[in-house]
Formats: structure tokens, sequence, C-alpha cells
């Protein structure tokens, strides 16, 4: 195997590096925190997903690094969900890392104690599902750990109750090893108490600020969102601490209202879940999307920066450019391409495609992504990955960046039908144009001309003037306007080669007819999971041998198209049903489905469910054969689901 020059790959994470001048906010951060001494203060970095939340607070732990005096502490929600109760995974890795940070556990020992302590009775508030304490609803008292001993004791002989047996054993030694105080506690008591060993142990840490960074609330599932704001609220008006907050305001507020699912339907209480988060957050900072200048010139220094490397001394004076270039986005002035080249001399030869690449599609891609920074890199990733493997099948020339980016752009961003017509229209043609598209990137042509070349077609199935319901559609759509226009133009150009290309999401170039709105129907109703359909049963029964074979295509395309396969998929259900009642002839193509899926992504949900489906012996034997191979080379959660499964048995 040949390898050539390495991908291109532009990393999502974040980032200490700039190129959207968001540095400016972290600086107004820093600045604030620095500047009010003791007072306990709440910031929040709100913006949408992928929007550089997690940039501004990398650039914010950066700024305090050098300070001794300072202490940063990042905590990440997202990775603590599900792995414990996130109010305590909040509470300890504080306090863990406050510990460790400063050495406390030589230095302070009994404040260690005293606040590890706290937090064991946190901890007990939670331990046994089956009693509702909480950090804020109630902690249990001495009497109430007597009880809960006994009734987790006399559990024991079924630990399925309490989850595992060793759960409920730790349960037992933790509430036994808090009865040692023999003391009564209360809520009030208990919180005031925690907060002031807190308050002590920041004394003995000899620090004039302690700042907790806490990321990627908007990822987690709603519980551990709000569990996690509510662990915040603990620290909350402690002298000398900061939190701050990087959140999507939406899907905190859509966990606000999973929390409290019972708010009545008025115009006080839609605004409930905005005041809950105005509450807990004293200053909020938004980051603004990009517009089409600022797009155009992060995408300049992504595509550079990529290629030159981004710590060269070219692409830090080419940066440099960039950040003056932002602070005047509004007069629409990009990156001038002259002061580029002064700057890079011969270098500017190997960029040149770049920048041409930059101008072409950051208008549209501006607007496709509504200036999402993470949604720009992964479209600029997607691009190159599939230039790469088509330079690597030997396309060659065949293939031009500049039209394969254009055509995914209207993949991605533009509505689907539009997209749809164009690739079915262009694979059915035997040049691969679609005469609508090349209309359409001309622009403003006069009547006369229009209907010159409609007087010329001799075929009145191709009489594509303006009246033609499809052109008249898409000149009533502004995006689809705006993409048609920009550079280069496609609507000549064969699409055939490009349409193969883009074959892993659908392939258009199959010489498969449509589906009658019959199967259409039926195929939505399929893929609408177990409920929709099961309700398909004497539809299903009545189709034809033909009908059956182009709907199970259809299903398998859409499954196959799919990426999420950890859970069971909605299609799956509508495959078993169409197999279930054409079982001849079809059971086999069930396990040949079945053997397509990604064994390294399936999740327990393919352990079990296939035995009302494969019922002929040697379609069983082959389905084994597929269950033989999960079991050596599945995923962790399919090989733990057929651990439990006696061999033989894997298909029930």
């Amino acid at each position: 195997m040949t390898v050539h020059s390495p991908v291109l790959f532009l990393s999502d994470q974040e980032t200490k590096v700039d190129l959207l001048n968001n540095e400016a906010i972290a600086r107004t951060i820093v600045r604030l925190i620095s500047g009010t001494s003791e007072r306990p203060m709440t910031i929040g970095v709100h913006g949408d997903w992928g929007a550089g939340k997690s940039s501004v607070l990398e650039m914010i732990d950066e700024a305090f690094s050098k300070n001794e005096q300072i202490l940063c502490i990042k905590f990440n929600g997202w990775q603590f969900q599900g792995f414990e109760d996130a109010k305590i995974a909040v509470v300890e890795g504080i306090v863990t890392e406050l510990i460790a940070n400063r050495s406390l556990l030589t230095n302070a020992k009994e404040e260690v104690k005293n606040i590890l302590r706290r937090i064991d009775w946190l901890k007990a508030a939670k331990k046994v599902g089956g009693f509702a304490f909480t950090a804020f609803t109630g902690i249990p008292t001495v009497d109430q750990l007597h009880s809960i001993i006994d009734t987790v004791k006399s559990k024991l002989s079924d630990p399925a109750t309490l989850a595992t047996k060793e759960n409920a054993e730790q349960t037992i030694e933790l509430f036994s090893n808090l009865l040692k105080d023999g003391d009564s506690r209360s809520v009030p008591k208990e919180i005031n108490e925690f907060r002031k060993a807190f308050s002590d142990l920041l004394v003995k840490a000899k620090i004039d600020r302690l700042i907790v960074l806490i990321d990627d609330l908007d990822r987690c599932l709603p519980e551990t969102a709000i569990e996690t704001l509510e662990a915040i609220r603990l620290f909350v008006f402690l002298p000398n601490t900061a939190f701050i907050v990087g959140a999507d305001e939406a899907m905190i507020e859509y966990a606000v209202r999973h929390h409290f699912p019972d708010l009545p339907e008025s115009s006080s209480s839609q605004g409930y879940a905005r005041s809950y988060l105005e509450k807990l957050i004293q200053v909020p900072m938004r980051i603004p999307a990009l517009g089409e200048t600022e797009t155009q010139i992060y995408v300049t220094l992504l595509l550079i920066g990529s290629r030159l490397g981004e710590n060269s001394s070219e692409f830090q004076k080419l940066l440099q450019l960039g950040r003056e270039a932002l602070c005047k986005p509004w007069e629409g002035k990009g990156i001038d391409s002259s002061k580029i080249k002064d700057i890079l001399g011969d270098k500017s030869a190997d960029i040149s495609d770049l920048l041409l690449l930059s101008e072409q599609i950051s208008p549209i891609l501006s607007a496709g992504t509504k200036g999402n920074p993470r949604q720009i890199k992964r479209f600029l990733n997607a691009l190159h990955l599939r230039l790469q493997v088509s330079a690597d099948r030997g396309f060659g020339d065949n293939i031009r960046a500049d039209i394969l980016a254009k055509i995914m752009l209207a993949e991605l961003f533009l509505p689907p039908s539009v997209f749809e017509h164009i690739a079915s229209s262009a694979a059915k043609k035997d040049d691969g144009i679609c005469k609508e598209l090349a209309i359409l990137e001309q622009g403003d042509r006069s009547k006369e001309e229009s209907k010159t070349q409609t007087e010329q077609s001799g075929n009145k199935e191709e009489n594509l003037s303006e009246e033609n319901p499809t052109l008249a559609d898409w000149k009533t759509r502004p995006e689809v306007i705006k993409w048609a226009l920009i550079e280069p133009k496609i609507g000549t150009n064969s699409l055939k080669p490009y349409l193969f290309v883009i074959k892993d999401r659908k392939n258009y170039l199959e010489s498969r007819a449509p589906l009658s709105p019959k199967l259409m129907a039926l195929l939505e109703k399929l893929s609408g999971g177990e409920a929709n359909a099961k309700a398909c049963g004497l539809e299903l029964t009545s189709l034809s041998l033909d009908e059956v074979e182009s709907l199970l295509q259809a299903l398998r395309s859409k499954l196959l198209g799919s990426n999420a396969f950890s859970s069971k998929p909605p299609t799956i259900w509508g495959i078993a049903e169409l197999v279930q009642a054409h079982p001849k002839g079809f059971q086999m193509r069930y396990v040949e489905i079945l053997e397509e899926l990604p064994v390294k992504l399936l999740g327990p949900w393919a352990a079990a469910g296939h035995e009302k489906i494969v019922t002929d012996p040697i379609c069983k034997a082959r389905l084994e054969r597929l269950i033989q191979n999960w079991r050596t080379n599945g995923s962790t959660a399919l090989k733990t689901a057929l651990i439990a499964q006696p061999l033989g048995k894997g298909n029930k």
C-alpha cells in the first residue's frame, strides 16, 4: 500500500490559538475576576454548540496559569455523566483538585478530614435510589440511617433491587461509618457546615481566588446538567470563588423545562427556564456567530494554518493580519491577499488554491452553518477526506475541489428536495447535467434569451423556461439563488463523477426505480420505530415480492446511512416486521443486513430479538456464526450483553 501526503484534519477540540478573536471575551472575563477581589461571582460563557466556548475557557485558564495566588480547576460535566450522581461528582471533584493542587493532605489534615466527611454525608443522601434524599431536599438523620441500613440488609437476598450486591454492601459500610458520630443532622446545618469547612480549606490553601471552569453542560442529559448547576449553588456566595460556566442557553433552558415538566402553560411559566439560569449566572457573556466576512477570515486561517503549521513564523504573522481584519468586520473586508503574498513570499504559490477555495465557499458556508466554527471545520474535514479518497482511487482530474465543495454545500445546507432533484436529474441523464441548475446559475437572463433557448429545443419535455415549476420554486428560495451564483458554475458540467464521490451518503447512480407513493408511505411508517412498524401488519402481507424487495432495499439504505447503532435503530423494527410478513426468501436477507452493520458500534440491543424473525435452519446457522463473530469482535457493550446469552442462544 502506498501512503501519500498526510490527510488534512481540523480538530474541533478547544484550542489556545485564537482564530475567532474570542480572546477579547476571555480578556474581559479575566479583568472582571481580577478586579473584584474577594467578591464571589458566577459568569456564563454562552453560545451555540461549537461556537468556541471551550476555547474561551481554555484561554481564561491560560491567563491565570502563571499566578500562584489563583487556582483554576476545570470540570467537564459530560465526562462524568453516568458515573456517579452529578452533584456529588462536582462537589468532590472541586474539593479533590483543591487538595491535590495545594498539598493540603500534609498541611491541613484536619480541614481535609472535615470537608471529606461532609461530602460523605452528601453521598449518603444519594446512595440508595429507594430513598429520595438530596443535598437540598433532605439529609438522613441518625434514626433514618438505622432504618436505611436495615432495609438494605433485608434486600441483600435480591441485590437487583439495589443495582448490585456490591453497591448494597458499600451503602451499609458508608452509613455505618456515618453513624459513628452519633449526632443528629439537619439539612440547613449540614449545608452551612459544608460551606464553612470549604471556606476554612480555602484559607489553608493560601489562594486569593478559586476559579472553577465548568464546560460541556450542553452535551449532558437534562438531569446531569441540572444537578451540576444545583451543585454550584453550594459554593455560590462563598468569598474568593468564581464559577465560569460554558453552556448553550437554549440547551440549559430545555433541561430546566425537562426537570420541571408540570409547569403550567402560561407566559410567566414559559420564562421560568430563563429565569432559573439568570438567577444562577450573574454575568452572562455570549459568543456571537460568525458573519460572512468573519467566516472567510476564519476559513482562510484554518486552511493556511493546516498547511503551514500553526506554530510557523509565517502563520503567526498571518494570524495577526487576520485579527486586524476582524477588528472591523462591518467593513466587509477579508484578509488582503496581496499582504498574504508579501508575508509568505515564495510560499504563497503553495497556498493559492486554499485562498481561492476560501473565497469561493465562505459566503454560503457562513449561511449554511449559521456562522458556527465547529460546523465549518467539519465541512472542511469532510471535503478534504473525500478529495483524498478520490485521489487514492485514481479519479485524478475528473474531480475538482471547487466543484466538489459547491456540490457538498448543496448536499449539506440546501433544502433536501433541491439537492435531491439536482442529483437525481443529473444521474438519469447521459451527459450528467441538470438543466434547471444550468439556467439558474446564469442569473438574470433576458426573457428574449430564455425564449430563444426554449424555441431552439424541439423536445417539449426539455422546455425549461421560467414557467418550469421546479425552477420557479428554486427562484423563491434566497439560499438556493445565493448558492447557485457561487463560482464555479457547475450546471454545464457532468455531475456524475461527483455523485460517485458523495455516494457514501446516498447512491444516486443506482438504476433502481423510485418507490411508488404507496411504498413511500410504508417506508415512512416502517422507519418510525416499533409501534409504527407493528401497525403496518395487514399492509405488508398484501405486498408482492417485487414490492417487498424494493421496500427492503430502501429500508436497508436508510439503516446503513445512519451512524447511530448504540441503541436499536428505528429502521430495524421495520425490517423485522417486513421479513416476518414475508419469511420465505427474505430471512437470509435479514441476516445479510445484520452482517453489514458496523460490529464495533453495535449496542447491546443486537444481542437478542432475532428468534421470531430467523426460523429457517440454514438462516439460523448463518446468524449463529455472525453472533459468534460479535462475541469476539463486537463492542464492549455488545460482548457484555452476549455473555449473558448461553452459546447457541444468542439469537433469542
